[in-house]
């Protein structure tokens, strides 16, 4: 982690030490229970570090599972919520995942450490009372590039289409991100559903993908072969590049200037969940400032806690890959739940991936 200069591991675990004894002084532990609690999450993800700290300090076991998409994600959920006690989806899923019911009114008396969350995402569109999720990290969709591989800075999506960079593009496999950016290129909104504007961007995917310009549709293995030098652009999520840009000192980042997405991971804890209260202890102890600032630390992304971003320098907190300035922010939108257009979005997947 040569990029970021952040608390160091050996301080970082003296501050969580000492602020396990004040919390242990100043308020009970909500958990200290038997059992387990069984957690869904994205790949690379969370600071192994937190769980074996969760587990120590509450005997309770951890039963962590990984997927890769939101949309891989919401099958398992909806095949039988049960099986999982906390999940970690987007807003836009968190958004459907409410209107069909599929999870546990949160009880806040259980999530203490729930004030730390940052003012502006307590209410937020996709939960506007607040009432299902727990902001876990937010950031930008943006294209993380090469500039010894580029003819010029760029800060445009229209550079996705560029045959200056055939067979040199990883897209993003998510239809969400990826049908969203090419919307954005077009000068649309990320969430507009009008027929006219759906086909447009289907036949700029399609164009693109004809034309050799993508190397690959991917999600996770982009950062790490961005690092290796194996294409000149990619599109990814700003904490992929925040680690990317730590390894390889030639990549940079942008949110393009027709704008972007800004998105919010949450927690929360699927419908009939078999262990609530554990999976509430478990949100809990993400949500204290050391334990976020593991989080913070192995994964790049932005904390929405006001304790860990207080625990920063004031070097990591001027990234702006890391912490958009407002600018950047005010350029972007969140994703709304398409659910009721999912089989016009589907078929335009389908044409794009399939295209020859």
């Amino acid at each position: 982690m040569n990029r970021i200069n952040i608390v160091p591991r050996y301080l970082r675990k003296a501050l969580a030490m000492l602020l396990t004894i004040a919390l242990a002084m100043g308020v009970s532990m909500s958990a200290l229970a038997d059992g387990e609690v069984n957690v869904y999450n994205w790949e690379d993800y969370i600071s192994e570090d937190a769980l074996s700290l969760f587990e120590e300090e509450t005997g309770i076991k951890v039963n962590y599972m990984r997927f890769t998409t939101n949309e891989d994600m919401l099958v398992q959920v909806r095949a039988d919520p049960t099986n999982y006690d906390v999940i970690f989806p987007s807003d836009y899923i968190i958004e459907r995942l409410i209107s069909e019911e599929l999870l546990e009114e949160l009880d806040w008396g259980n999530i203490p450490n729930a004030s730390n969350i940052l003012g502006w995402l307590n209410s937020p569109s996709y939960d506007p009372d607040g009432r299902f999720s727990v902001p876990y990290m937010w950031g930008t969709v943006g294209i993380l590039y090469n500039t010894k591989m580029v003819s010029a800075p760029i800060d445009s999506w229209t550079a996705l289409w560029d045959e200056e960079y055939k067979n040199n593009v990883f897209m993003m496999d998510s239809i969400r991100d990826t049908i969203g950016v090419t919307l954005k290129m077009l000068g649309y909104s990320m969430n507009e559903r009008s027929q006219e504007a759906l086909d447009a961007a289907k036949d700029r995917l399609v164009e693109q993908k004809r034309a050799g310009i993508v190397k690959a549709y991917q999600v996770d293995e982009t950062k790490d072969k961005m690092i290796a030098g194996e294409a000149a652009i990619g599109v990814v999520w700003s904490g992929d590049a925040a680690y990317a840009m730590g390894y390889n000192e030639d990549l940079a980042y942008v949110v393009p200037n027709e704008g972007s997405n800004v998105w919010v991971d949450g927690m929360c804890v699927p419908k009939g969940a078999r262990n609530k209260a554990n999976a509430e202890a478990f949100i809990d102890f993400m949500c204290r400032p050391d334990v976020a600032l593991l989080n913070f630390e192995e994964i790049w992304y932005c904390t929405p806690n006001a304790g860990t971003i207080a625990l920063l320098d004031e070097e990591t907190l001027q990234d702006e890959t890391i912490f958009p300035p407002q600018d950047v922010i005010d350029r972007c939108e969140f994703f709304q739940d398409i659910s009721s257009d999912i089989t016009r979005f589907n078929r335009i997947w389908l044409a794009v991936k399939s295209a020859r």
